[in-house]
């Protein structure tokens, strides 16, 4: 997988609501009106993660989640986590 430049990134960013990047990461904060309905995102997301076998960094506060992505093996962001941030997008 072949890390992608800022400019690439910043042109991806322009149709994915919510994301920026930080730490050069890609980043969102989802919020939810309850534990179960984050809870419920968490594990359709977990479904598809899996399926591309691509995992994110995330950590859950009662009905927020924080999400990152990055691709370890590249060093940065990649289209596979471009592609990841359009179907957590698509599951809310």
């Amino acid at each position: 997988m072949i890390r992608l430049s800022q400019i690439d990134i910043d042109e991806q960013l322009k149709d994915l609501p919510g994301w920026s990047t930080v730490n050069e990461k890609l980043h969102k904060e989802f919020q939810f009106e309850s534990f179960n309905q984050a809870f419920g995102f968490m594990t359709r997301a977990a479904m598809e993660i899996e399926k591309m076998n691509h995992h994110p960094e995330w950590f859950n506060v009662y009905n927020r989640i924080t999400i990152e992505l990055t691709t370890h093996d590249a060093g940065g962001i990649t289209k596979n986590d471009i592609t990841l941030a359009r179907i957590l997008n698509s599951l809310v």
